[in-house]
């Protein structure tokens, strides 16, 4: 009779110990995950350095053309160049030229049209408006079309009116084809000052050069063999003066 005793407290012994693994276990599961820790990693505040790829668009005349120079002697080349000079190894620079000797404001309008240029040039120079004086038009045509130039050209940079840079008029009555006619000077200085003014307006970057171009009589390295248009040297000290501004917009 003991034996069946001893038998049945063993079993209620075992029974008793596997509750409280059953229970153990499922505390575990369900109170005690365990903690998995995760590393942290740590950012660079900095980590483009990736190279870019830069659009550059020149329009205008013979002074974008660059007429009786080289095609890298134009200031649209030097300004490429210049600024490869200022960014790290890899960053490329494409440029499109439209431009051409003799061309207005009507005809840099018609050329534009027919290029369907796109909107994702990350800078664009306009330099138009001689050839209107030169060719007798009347000064409302420009006051009219010049606008809708600007207008064009900030759709080309995304609409951002503050990647387009307008440069004055260079002054050819300092050159051996002008002969220092002073009506020539007093005409480029209206056409000028319109540019000057609308842009200020409008908040857009104009860029005096024609001082520059008046020191023709002085320094005739600044004329160009035709003795009508710009030197490289003249486009060079355009240069000078486009480059930080250009700098500034693209970095």
């Amino acid at each position: 009779m003991k034996k069946v005793f001893y038998f049945i407290g063993f079993l209620l012994l075992l029974l008793n110990l596997s509750c409280e693994n059953i229970n153990e276990t499922v505390t575990q599961t369900e109170d005690e995950l365990p903690i998995i820790d995760t590393p942290i990693i740590e950012i660079p505040e900095d980590t483009n350095n990736t190279p870019e790829n830069f659009k550059l668009l020149s329009l205008g005349d013979s002074y974008t053309i660059g007429q009786s120079v080289c095609e890298t002697c134009r200031f649209p080349e030097q300004l490429k160049d210049s600024l490869l000079q200022n960014f790290e190894e890899g960053t490329t620079f494409s440029l499109q030229v439209i431009a051409r000797t003799g061309w207005t404001t009507t005809n840099l309008i018609d050329a534009i049209a027919s290029e369907n240029i796109p909107p994702d040039f990350d800078l664009v120079t306009l330099l138009i408006g001689v050839n209107n004086q030169y060719q007798r038009k009347d000064f409302s045509l420009y006051e009219t079309e010049f606008p809708a130039i600007v207008s064009t050209a900030i759709k080309a940079v995304n609409n951002d009116k503050n990647n387009l840079i307008v440069i004055s008029i260079p002054d050819y009555a300092f050159t051996p084809f002008g002969g220092g006619n002073t009506n020539i000077s007093e005409e480029i200085d209206l056409y000028n000052e319109f540019a000057k003014d609308y842009c200020n307006r409008n908040e857009i970057t104009f860029l005096n050069i024609t001082d520059i171009t008046r020191e023709g009589f002085i320094n005739p390295n600044l004329v160009a063999s035709d003795n009508l248009h710009p030197s490289a040297l003249a486009y060079t000290k355009f240069v000078e003066r486009l480059l930080p501004l250009s700098l500034e917009k693209l970095k």
